[in-house]
């Protein structure tokens, strides 16, 4: 059924032109017995009105004013000809939905008055002698209701389709608005994270200088000391060199910092500060470690400690007055582990993904930007029977 329905949509005007032959058909086989008992109408002229009007059946949805015009034609040649109503004036009320539905706003007009004056011209043209006045006006009356229902079903289908055009139209830009901000946020956080990552590169490359000063210092009176600086100058500069390849990645051309946005980047150690202040401000937090700490490269530090922040703000703004969290830290032998949960009410998975109802905050996006800049791994999404959890998996030694 689909398959056929698809078919006829594809082709209207052979759908238009069977119709036109069962139409033809029809009145044929009508005017056939009438011409013979009665003989009213001219022989000559019937014919041509019937192929006319199974024309404009079937070419109303390829041309639908000029098949307007042709009806109107043929109708004023049957007040002229005297070629009174027949089975294929039909085809008039086709005409008149057709371009009420499709045609131009000024043939719409005209084919609603041409409507409405057809029945009342026919009865004063071919009046019953038997019904009298009255009869004749009612007739005309009710004859007109066909007409204007037809108008009114092709000027509703217009407007049904005209409204889901504009819907689909204001979709369609809503998707393309959603993209373009999606793109804007990825972004804007991958620019802070290169800021960030710059101030952790800087900070490596300062302890290199400080530990080589030093060695050059002690090496003839303490090479052990020396010997020690240059192990930890020779981890530093491995360590700022990972984390200067991830700084290339996202780095954009043009960006500068301002004098004095650099600032000491936060890290694991003080996420117990940051649970401090969340339960400051009226946020129950259990917090707990697991495992053995131990010292992490300072790209993944920071990501840590972005992500329990960012999840306890969500927490505090989309988890309800009752909400409370848990943060758990889980050090693994080649990675840390990252478990933050709460039992809010919670938002939608989607207004995380998009940033929320005011399109300003990117939580997740973030997240997963940070994630992926270590070569981590993290799952997002609510939790079974209410609340939110994000679990995220760091890698200790960086992906090459």
């Amino acid at each position: 059924m689909q398959r056929l329905y698809d078919f006829l949509r594809k082709h209207p005007t052979g759908v238009d032109t069977f119709w036109a032959v069962v139409l033809l058909g029809l009145a044929a086989v009508a005017e056939g017995p009438r011409q013979e008992t009665d003989g009213a109408d001219p022989p000559w002229a019937v014919a041509p009105v019937i192929l006319l009007l199974c024309l404009v059946l079937a070419l109303r949805r390829r041309m639908p004013e000029r098949m307007l015009l042709v009806a109107l034609a043929v109708g004023v040649g049957q007040l002229v000809l005297d070629v009174g109503t027949m089975t294929a004036d039909f085809g008039m009320l086709v005409i008149i939905y057709t371009v009420a539905a499709e045609g131009a706003r000024w043939a719409s007009r005209l084919s609603l008055g041409a409507g409405l004056c057809a029945a009342p011209l026919a009865q004063v043209r071919w009046p019953d002698e038997y019904t009298g006045v009255a009869g004749n006006v009612a007739a005309g009356v009710f004859l007109t209701v066909p007409f204007a229902l037809a108008w009114v079903l092709g000027d509703s289908i217009r407007t049904r389709r005209a409204y889901f055009a504009q819907l689909e139209e204001r979709a369609a830009r809503l998707e393309k608005e959603r993209e373009a901000q999606a793109k804007v946020a990825v972004a804007a956080e991958r620019a802070r994270i290169a800021r960030e990552l710059h101030d952790v590169v800087a900070h490596n490359v300062s302890v290199m200088v400080v530990q080589a000063d030093g060695a050059a210092y002690v090496l003839d009176a303490a090479p052990d000391q020396a010997k020690k600086a240059l192990e930890t100058i020779s981890s530093t500069g491995r360590q700022a060199l990972a984390e200067m390849r991830r700084l290339l990645g996202v780095l954009r051309t043009g960006e500068h910092q301002e004098a004095g946005e650099y600032v000491p980047q936060p890290d694991v150690e003080q996420i117990e500060d940051l649970v401090e202040q969340c339960r400051g401000s009226g946020l129950p937090v259990d917090f707990k470690v697991e495992g053995t700490p131990r010292p992490l490269p300072s790209g993944v530090e920071l990501t840590a400690y972005r992500i329990v922040q960012e999840a306890l703000t969500n927490t505090r703004k989309h988890g309800g007055p009752e909400a409370g969290a848990s943060v758990r830290l889980v050090y693994f032998d080649d990675g840390l582990g990252l478990l933050v949960e709460d039992d809010g009410k919670g938002a939608p998975h989607e207004l995380y993904e998009d940033g929320g109802l005011d399109g300003r905050g990117h939580g997740l996006i973030g997240m997963r930007e940070r994630v992926g800049m270590v070569g981590g791994t993290l799952d997002a999404g609510p939790r079974p029977g209410g609340g939110f959890r994000i679990s995220a998996l760091l890698p200790l030694k960086p992906a090459h």
